[in-house]
């Protein structure tokens, strides 16, 4: 599969009942959680200017939601200490029957190259260690484990991807905070203390 067999269309108030029937699938709920509030919580971040929300296509099939978030737009964001400029993401495949073959690294992938050519410095993301697919996924698309957090919400593992340019040693030498409990939002909010590949 090719980044050009991806297409990522901002997401509009008609696309929410499509979101909403993604949400209640068991691959997509184990991780998201409630679909009501989490739906809510969708809607309401239409609204936010930290935020990019977008349906995901692979040719003109919609198969998952995406968004992006900049974690310096809030004073208290936990995860404030990335590079200025880089993007957390989230995203998952609403349709159950292409989970496995290949699609959330590939359309993970398609993304991050978009946000490098926007100019993004590095992109990250924080799947519950649990989830032991979306960490595969993001491995497969470029991410390198960072360090783990603990926020409100529990359990993190940091992952990051950096533009080629500043894909040198500086992960290897980065340091997470002082093992310190980071102040989380919302699970429905960014960051989530798990990250959704279902994602």
């Amino acid at each position: 599969m090719t980044p050009l067999a991806y297409r990522f269309r901002p997401l509009s108030v008609s696309d929410l009942p499509l979101v909403g029937q993604w949400l209640n699938h068991p691959h997509v709920a184990e991780w998201w959680g409630d679909p009501v509030p989490a739906l809510a919580a969708i809607k309401n971040h239409l609204a936010d200017p930290a935020m990019d929300l977008f349906i995901v296509s692979f040719g003109d099939v919609p198969i998952g939601y995406q968004q992006s978030y900049d974690p310096h737009a809030e004073p208290d964001h936990p995860l404030r200490d990335q590079p200025i400029g880089t993007l957390g993401i989230d995203q998952f495949i609403g349709e159950p029957t292409l989970i496995g073959r290949g699609h959330g690294s590939a359309f993970i992938r398609a993304f991050v190259e978009q946000s490098f050519a926007a100019g993004a410095p590095r992109v990250v993301t924080d799947p519950n260690p649990r989830n032991a697919r979306a960490i595969r996924a993001y491995a497969k698309a470029g991410f390198r484990p960072i360090g783990q957090r603990r926020t409100l919400s529990g359990e993190a593992l940091l992952m990051g991807c950096d533009a080629p340019a500043k894909a040198t040693k500086e992960m290897s030498e980065w340091q997470p905070p002082d093992h310190r409990l980071v102040r989380a939002r919302s699970p429905h909010r960014p960051p989530r203390a798990a990250s959704r590949v279902s994602r």
